[in-house]
C-alpha cells in the first residue's frame, strides 16, 4: 500500500500548485482517488464546485460553491490555487481570463483550486506525471 501512496504522491506533486501537505490530504480524503468515478464527483464532494441557485420567479440569484465537503481541505485548495496561478500554465490562463471577464479576484481564484482538483484527479488515475502546458491531442469529436 505504501508503494502506491508513494507513486501517487510523486504525481501529485508533479502539478505545479500541489505540494506534499495537500497532496497528502487529497490522497487520505479521496481514498488514493478510488471513492470517485469522475472529477467532477469529487469536486462536489470537497464543496468547491460552483452551484446555480434558481427559486420561482428569482433568477437572478448569484451562484456560489457549495461549501459540503470538508473545510480545510477546501481552504488548503484555495492558497495552493494562489501559487498555481502564477507558476501552472493552464492555471494562470483560467485566472487570467476569468479576471479579464470581470470576474472576482476570489471567485476567480475557486475556479483555480477546482481546475487543481481535476488535474490532481485525472494525473493520479492515470498515473502519467503533469505536463506543464501540456495540450491534448485527442481528435474533436463535437463536430
Amino acid at each position: 500500500m505504501s508503494d502506491v501512496f508513494d507513486k501517487q504522491m510523486k504525481l501529485l506533486t508533479s502539478i505545479k500548485g500541489i505540494g506534499v501537505t495537500l497532496a497528502s490530504a487529497l490522497i487520505i480524503a479521496t481514498g488514493g482517488f478510488t471513492y470517485f468515478d469522475n472529477a467532477k464527483q469529487l469536486s462536489r464532494f470537497i464543496g468547491i464546485c460552483p452551484t446555480i441557485e434558481q427559486s420561482g420567479t428569482s433568477v437572478n440569484i448569484r451562484g456560489h460553491i457549495n461549501r459540503n465537503g470538508d473545510e480545510t481541505l477546501r481552504s488548503m485548495l484555495y492558497v495552493a490555487a494562489w501559487s498555481a496561478s502564477q507558476h501552472n500554465t493552464a492555471c494562470k490562463e483560467l485566472y487570467q481570463r476569468l479576471r479579464r471577464r470581470g470576474k472576482s479576484g476570489k471567485a476567480a481564484m475557486v475556479a483555480v483550486a477546482n481546475k487543481l482538483v481535476r488535474q490532481a484527479f485525472a494525473v493520479a488515475t492515470s498515473n502519467i506525471s503533469y505536463i506543464d502546458g501540456f495540450v491534448s491531442t485527442k481528435p474533436d469529436t463535437t463536430v
